[in-house]
């Protein structure tokens, strides 16, 4: 099951990465962390199967609850097309595969994943209910990385 407690960030969907943190910047009163920029972020999507995508992407410093920002690009998961704005919200688990099945078991769906589902969905996955609501799980394993990146922002 997936504690929604444990929730840690908002993902938005922007045009432009570098105009989206000056925007937000000053009026949400964060600072961000280095953007990160993957040219062949491999995903997993039913529709597709595996594929690489391009992402390049980043997070507010601050929390306990950040913001993320996703640059769109044609033909990723996270194209906004003319529909840029909160994409998903993403929770802490500490096992995706176990996490995954659960919400499977009740009727959601997985939208995208960091490898197949035969190979555990990687360390996150995109899972949907039938209502439409987008609920990015992230290995709580990396939990550590992510703060490590968090604090050299503040720096």
């Amino acid at each position: 099951m997936i504690d929604y407690q444990r929730i840690f960030h908002t993902g938005i969907r922007v045009p432009d990465l570098d105009s989206a943190m000056t925007e937000l910047s000053d009026s949400l009163g964060v600072t961000w962390a280095e953007s990160r920029e993957v040219a062949e972020m491999p995903v997993w999507t039913p529709a597709t199967g595996m594929q690489t995508v391009p992402l390049r992407y980043t997070y507010s410093c601050e929390g306990p609850q950040h913001v993320e920002l996703l640059e769109s690009a044609p033909g990723s998961p996270w194209h906004c097309g003319d529909h840029p704005g909160v994409h998903h919200v993403g929770v802490w688990v500490s096992d995706v595969a176990a996490a995954v099945q659960a919400v499977l078991a009740k009727g959601w769906t997985v939208a995208l994943a960091g490898t197949t589902p035969e190979e555990g969905y990687g360390s996150f996955a995109y899972v949907q209910p039938p209502n439409g609501m987008l609920v990015e799980v992230v290995n709580d394993a990396i939990e550590p990385m992510f703060e490590q990146w968090w604090a050299a922002g503040l720096a």
